[in-house]
């Protein structure tokens, strides 16, 4: 799947909603729910954590390791870097068992994040994607959609712990095998995940001219084919597409009828700039249809998303921009009330 996250719109996908084994891709959740911990005031980034000698017995070098010895002391923001860059399992469960008391409990947070993502073909069984008979699974769209929170609601924690080329714990030097970071131009991350069961995945984003694309891989038969599937599909999204102003943030794109109103209607508009993504050179001449479940309920407070625009362009799956209210309706008095309801008998 290839999704440019500046238009919404999806540039090719292939069995989207697919379910399958995303072996340390599941790290991508862990950060992720380490970082609305972080964004909430509930976890620091400088907090020091004793590594248990369970933990270490049990992780310490099983599979992609951060290689944690038996009463380390590191801090949240070393373990952080060691999911993300060197895919530590073992740095994996030393963080969810320091932030939940207990694996179960962390992975029900992964799953509650999940939810309130619509992360709807997902459900995680463990932090790090280590084997666990089928329990942890997920699809493209749903990574596409966790990839997507992950650079919105977390841009300053993603630039720090994603896409790093590597790190050095216990003076073990370990590399990414990110196999975009420093080939593709604008390239940033986000993560590998490989077992025997999933195959080779990879969950990808880079930026180039204000434009983001976020990709998803998953089951190839071998890492070189995912990194070279990878590398084609990123540049060829930026290569042959490009991005056209459909309507400049908050410019108004229509009305919405309101009820309960001190007025009829609710101008809307878009926060960002509604852009179209088409292939170069081609033309543009999409259909805008304004969705709404209404009419609205009044209070409506400024910049409150009351609807969406769906953009249909010929040979591609349409996609949705949410539209906000570009002014306040006050709840209707007692007399706008009564007037509401005698134009609402003679009308």
């Amino acid at each position: 799947m290839l999704i440019d996250l500046s238009s919404g719109q999806t540039l090719f996908a292939r069995d989207p909603e697919r379910r399958f084994m995303p072996a340390s891709t599941t790290k991508i959740m862990t950060a992720y729910t380490a970082f609305e911990l972080i964004a909430h005031g509930k976890l620091s980034l400088d907090t020091v954590i004793e590594i248990s000698p369970k933990i270490a017995d049990e992780w310490s070098g099983e599979g992609s390791s951060m290689f944690l010895k038996a009463h380390d002391k590191v801090t949240v923001a070393q373990l952080l870097m060691g999911i993300t860059t060197v895919s530590g399992n073992d740095a994996s469960v030393a963080l969810a068992v320091h932030c939940a008391g207990s694996l179960d409990r962390w992975t029900e947070m992964m799953n509650e994040n999940a939810a309130f993502l619509g992360m709807k073909d997902s459900h995680f069984g463990s932090p790090n994607g280590y084997p666990d008979e089928g329990r942890t699974f997920t699809s493209a769209r749903d990574l596409a959609i966790l990839a997507t929170a992950l650079v919105k609601r977390h841009p300053d924690l993603y630039r720090r712990f994603i896409g790093n080329h590597g790190m050095v714990y216990n003076g073990i030097a370990q590399n990414n095998h990110d196999p975009i970071t420093g080939v593709v131009k604008g390239a940033d991350g986000i993560k590998t995940g490989y077992t025997r069961q999933a195959g080779y995945n990879f969950v990808g984003s880079a930026v180039r001219s204000g434009r983001r694309l976020i990709m998803v891989l998953a089951g190839a038969p071998t890492s070189s084919e995912r990194d070279r599937a990878a590398i084609k599909l990123m540049n060829w999204g930026f290569d042959d597409f490009q991005n056209r102003l459909i309507a400049p943030a908050r410019s108004e794109i229509g009305f919405a009828r309101v009820q309960d109103g001190a007025e009829d209607t609710v101008a809307l508009g878009a926060r960002d700039d509604i852009l179209a993504t088409v292939p170069i050179g081609g033309s543009i001449s999409p259909k805008l249809t304004i969705h709404y479940r209404g009419p609205i309920q009044a209070p409506i407070a400024k910049g409150q998303e009351v609807a969406r625009l769906r953009i249909e362009i010929a040979g591609q799956a349409p996609h949705d921009v949410p539209l906000v209210a570009e002014n306040a309706v006050a709840k209707a008095n007692i007399f706008q009330r009564l007037m509401n309801g005698m134009r609402g008998i003679f009308s």
